[in-house]
């Protein structure tokens, strides 16, 4: 395996930079945000470190350059918007960038790229999945001819009023990736695991990793805390936010050493990339940074550094 972070913490710092400072604090690989160019509103989101619009191979030639120079490789193109919004220019505007970032990935021959589903959040699951269907049906081909692998994560985008009720991602739960894969058998097609939804949703994070383990494409490190005392208070329907708190790993409720025992016997030996959400890490940039110092000391108990 292979130890990275999410580019998306540090949106002050150029590709370069970011490159470098992996370098420096001991990674192997980052997965690089590729957000279009322009604001979004939120988290995390609109972050562009990599411009995928007009990529070209002279772009994949300086990238593989910085790499090269750094000793850090690019462990996926990250963008994470709705493909399925109400919204039909959102929607269509996210999947054409979506199949962006797939030709990307292919160009430079990373060969995974990392997103969303997307759902029309005021809608089921079974009215969602006809537009499901015509839109990932063409995009998952693309990604067949590209030689890529798209890794979907299973965050449920379900946290705020603005989400509510069904969440803005599909790809939330063993049952739906089961559906899911069946509708699109690729292998091109699977996931970007975080344990830390499952968590949340008082899922088992483990188990899944045995029957998906062919799926697995990329895994994020991102821990969670459940907050009982407030839990209890307000209950599993209040808004998610208002009961749990995104955490660095080792700081909340993932059980790592089951987490890696498991990862490990079923044969990955893909990236794992430390996601920070963590908002007591937010402050500037140097703790934005030393969070990452933080989470690399903690995962290197579960992924030895190359050569060592």
């Amino acid at each position: 395996m292979q130890l990275g972070f999410v580019s998306a913490i540090l949106p002050d710092l150029s590709l370069e930079e970011i490159l470098q400072f992996a370098a420096e604090t001991g990674y192997d690989c980052v997965e690089v945000m590729c957000w279009p160019l322009g604001k979004a509103e939120r988290r995390y989101a609109g972050v562009t470190h990599i411009d995928v619009t007009d990529f070209s191979d002279a772009d994949a030639d300086r990238i593989r350059q910085l790499c090269k120079e750094t000793g850090v490789s690019i462990s996926a193109l990250g963008y994470y918007p709705n493909a399925l919004s109400p919204d039909e220019d959102e929607a269509a505007t996210s999947a054409e960038h979506i199949g962006r970032v797939i030709r990307a990935a292919g160009v430079l021959g990373i060969n995974r790229a990392t997103t969303f589903v997307g759902r029309d959040w005021t809608r089921s699951v079974d009215d969602n999945w006809p537009r499901f269907l015509s839109t990932w049906k063409p995009l998952i081909e693309l990604a067949d001819e590209q030689g890529v692998r798209v890794g979907i994560e299973n965050c449920p985008m379900l946290f705020t009023a603005d989400e509510w009720p069904g969440g803005k991602n599909l790809a939330i739960s063993p049952a739906i990736w089961r559906r899911m894969f069946e509708a699109i058998p690729s292998l091109a097609f699977g996931l970007n695991y975080d344990p830390s939804h499952l968590i949340w949703m008082h899922m088992d994070e483990v188990s899944p990793l045995r029957e998906f383990a062919d799926r697995l494409v990329h895994v994020h490190a991102k821990d969670v805390r459940i907050d009982h005392e407030r839990l209890n208070d307000v209950g599993i329907l209040a808004h998610p936010n208002e009961y749990h708190t995104p955490k660095l790993p080792g700081l909340g409720d993932v059980d790592w050493g089951g987490f890696f025992s498991v990862l490990t016997d079923v044969g990955y030996d893909g990236p794992v990339c430390v996601e920070v959400e963590d908002r007591a890490y937010e402050g500037s940039l140097e703790a934005r940074k030393a969070s990452l110092r933080q989470s690399a000391t903690f995962l290197r108990n579960f992924i030895p550094r190359h050569g060592a």
